[in-house]
């Protein structure tokens, strides 16, 4: 093991060039992206950049009919390409890099120039958790197409925090602490996001070393791109986070334990050092030195403190003194430091974060070197509730998505109402709009709808809708624009939360959770499914994605309503009803299985090949699918189910069982003339979960025909009973 730990770090700390030095320019970088994106058609394309204190594009018909983009960046340029494929070319770009862009035989022509700017000067995505809930095991490949969507939609400030546990290994070694305490201080690969956040230590570790070699030369790949790109990436810096083993070489050092996070025992909790200590401006300068030798810097910096857990203390004066002396560790490590901060710890713990405690943190810094992300602006816009965050610059954000659920959810058509508001009211230091998904597993349409209110398109919300409906279809069809309008006016209208179908959750008597609760009517979903299963054919992926997710969540809310009827035959002992009911659970489930198999991405197959195509040594391919099981299902703590995910094998192998074993508790007790225990139930499930997390059976693709076929047979199967 060491003679491998040493080797790695002879080439990984001897690298000579840097791939984040590369630089192709603007034109040439739009061009690359183009070849990537549309290679038959790169020819038809011309780029052009124009000098321009603000973020523009121009598109044009040539005079020898190429499609002539112009731009002041390549950024701007890739904005102004996108516009283009979606409203002349009616096409869609995917996120997922298998994913074509499908385009029309015959490119259309631009009758009139349009001119677009930019009417905010920061464009910011991601969040932590996203890097474990669906890019864990991202390769190269699923980056460049990730970074390419995101250069399209206009992001300039993406959040880039992959590879950060080489550079922490580098500074926790030269500070005397062992190997082995630093790899077992780590968390498994898809839960560091909350050990970056400081939330958990060591849950599902220790960390392989070859994990931290290629996130190092992934997280070089991705800078490059996204420099070449024209964003400015936001890197980690040093919150207070430390190993508690460093307590061993320094053990006058003034660290405390930040205490309880989401039901995690005292072993896994995180350590604080007080930054008031001159050991953490040590550290700070140390970390940031060594990660700009390795992936340079754009001098943003993301510093989240006290996410989720809580300070030393609640006095305002420490809290302004803890900002001010973290701050002041980067400015001395980065005279153009700028701190970066998300605000979602001021709405998790609103009632411990009052207005003084947040005024005096957030003036511990100066003006415009802090700036905020007002994390959850569909649910609460904090800026309303800080005087504008203290004259602090902010990034209004959507958030839209929690733990990767692939529910339909999300106030979409209201988020945008509030950003118009905001971008009117917000005042000046109201510098960006961005988004902080926790997920990619979802219908993308309500970010690349966020992010689009970021320029001056001109297109309101009736001519934006159609013609995401269109794309989306590949052609204008009027039932499929009928369904989507629908989708926008009537079923996205529920306030972003952690949110899953019945079927995903642990079975209990009664109600379950608020998380199922749906605040639209089961029938409108059912009119968007039979308008978009009207399409003549369901040749763009993008459709066939609409059909698979609004399938699914119309027959899991249609779960719901059988299983109450399941409880009431219960409580009635109509046996003969109960076994009909309980029939025809265990057949939409089935069908939601099947349903979620016509595609990779709603099916557990793609997940767990994933995580195991990252090594080629068969026991970290087993301890890396064992990552990925966990942190969908189990997770730890008190997270269980809080990432569920409505996808084929899952579907059939997990969340089908744990009803089974339900329904069969249920029936049988009733057949006894006894009463239900769900004590005995629960005790059979963590066996039951235990063992799944810890199989390596491949799941199995159940797909059988043609999805729209199949579809449509579900649809004359569940039609009348869901109205």
């Amino acid at each position: 093991m060491m003679r491998k730990i040493v080797c790695f770090l002879v080439i990984f700390w001897g690298m000579a060039m840097p791939l984040w030095a590369v630089n192709k320019g603007d034109v040439g970088a739009a061009e690359s992206m183009l070849r990537r994106l549309i290679p038959d058609c790169a020819d038809m394309f011309q780029f052009k950049k124009v000098n321009s204190k603000e973020d523009f594009f121009r598109i044009e018909s040539s005079a020898d009919s190429k499609i002539l983009i112009s731009g002041n960046n390549a950024n701007s340029m890739a904005v102004g390409l996108n516009y283009y494929l979606k409203y002349y070319c009616l096409t869609t770009v995917s996120w997922y890099a298998d994913q074509p862009v499908e385009m029309p035989e015959i490119l259309p022509q631009i009758p009139f120039p349009v001119e677009v700017k930019a009417r905010v000067e920061r464009r910011f995505f991601l969040n932590y958790c996203t890097f474990g809930y669906s890019m864990a095991f991202w390769d190269w490949k699923d980056w460049q197409r990730f970074i390419d969507w995101m250069a399209l939609n206009g992001v300039n400030m993406p959040l880039a925090i992959t590879g950060q546990e080489a550079v922490w290994y580098k500074v926790w070694k030269d500070m005397g602490l062992k190997s082995q305490e630093i790899l077992s201080y780590f968390t498994g690969p898809v839960y560091l996001p909350w050990h970056r956040m400081a939330n958990i230590d060591s849950w599902n570790g220790p960390l392989p070393m070859e994990w931290l070699e290629k996130q190092t030369k992934l997280q070089q790949q991705i800078l490059s791109r996204e420099r070449e790109l024209n964003m400015k990436p936001v890197l980690p810096a040093f919150n207070g986070h430390v190993p508690a083993a460093l307590k061993r070489v320094y053990p006058d050092a003034d660290i405390q334990s930040l205490g309880n996070w989401a039901g995690f025992t005292d072993e896994y909790h995180c350590s604080f050092l007080s930054p008031e200590e001159p050991l953490f401006a040590i550290i700070q300068k140390k970390f940031l030195k060594e990660q700009e030798r390795l992936f340079g810097t754009d001098h943003i910096y993301g510093v989240d403190p006290f996410n989720e857990v809580e300070p030393p203390s609640w006095e305002p004066d420490y809290l302004k003194k803890v900002s001010s002396n973290l701050y002041h560790t980067l400015l001395n490590a980065d005279s153009k430091a700028e701190w970066l901060q998300m605000t979602w710890m001021f709405y998790f713990d609103k009632k411990k974060w009052t207005t003084p405690r947040v005024e005096a943190f957030l003036k511990g810094v100066p003006v415009n070197r802090l700036s905020l992300l007002d994390y959850h602006c569909e649910k609460v816009e904090l800026w309303k509730e800080t005087d504008r965050f203290y004259g602090q610059p902010y990034i209004w954000c959507y958030l839209g998505n929690f733990g990767g659920n692939t529910s339909i959810v999300g106030s979409v058509k209201d988020s945008g109402d509030r950003l118009e508001k905001a971008l009117n009211e917000g005042g000046d230091n109201l510098k960006g709009i961005g988004s902080t998904l926790e997920g990619l597993d979802v219908i993308q349409f309500p970010y690349e709808y966020i992010l689009e209110k970021a320029w001056d398109m001109g297109k309101d919300n009736q001519t934006w809708i159609n013609a995401l409906a269109d794309r989306h279809a590949g052609e204008v069809s009027q039932p499929v624009r009928e369904a989507w309008n629908l989708l926008f006016n009537d079923i996205y209208v529920q306030v972003s939360k952690t949110a899953g179908i019945l079927p995903n959750y642990r079975p209990v008597m009664g109600s379950n959770c608020d998380s199922v609760n749906i605040e639209y009517c089961n029938q409108k979903l059912l009119q968007v499914w039979k308008g978009l299963l009207q399409a003549p054919d369901l040749k763009r992926d993008a459709l066939r994605l609409d059909v698979i997710s609004v399938g699914r969540q119309l027959l899991g809310n249609y779960f719901l309503v059988v299983k109450n009827e399941f409880d009431r035959m219960y409580q009635t002992r109509d046996l003969p009803a109960l076994r009909m009911r309980a029939s025809e659970m265990r057949e939409i489930l089935n069908d939601i299985d099947r349903l979620t198999s016509f595609h990779d991405y709603t099916s557990l197959h793609k997940w767990i090949d994933t995580a195991r195509r990252y090594s080629d040594d068969k026991a970290i391919q087993d301890y890396y699918e064992k990552n990925a099981r966990s942190l969908i299902t189990t997770w730890g703590g008190i997270l269980n189910d809080y990432a569920s995910r409505t996808w084929a094998g899952l579907i059939g192998d997990y969340y089908s069982v744990r009803w089974g074993m339900y329904i069969d508790a249920v029936v049988r007790a009733v057949e006894n003339g006894q009463e239900f225990n769900q004590k005995i139930l629960d005790d059979a499930l963590d066996k039951f979960e235990s063992d799944w997390v810890a199989s390596k059976t491949k799941p199995e693709r159940k797909m059988e025909g043609e999805l729209q076929a199949f579809a449509r047979y579900l649809l004359s199967k569940y039609e009348t009973r869901l109205r």
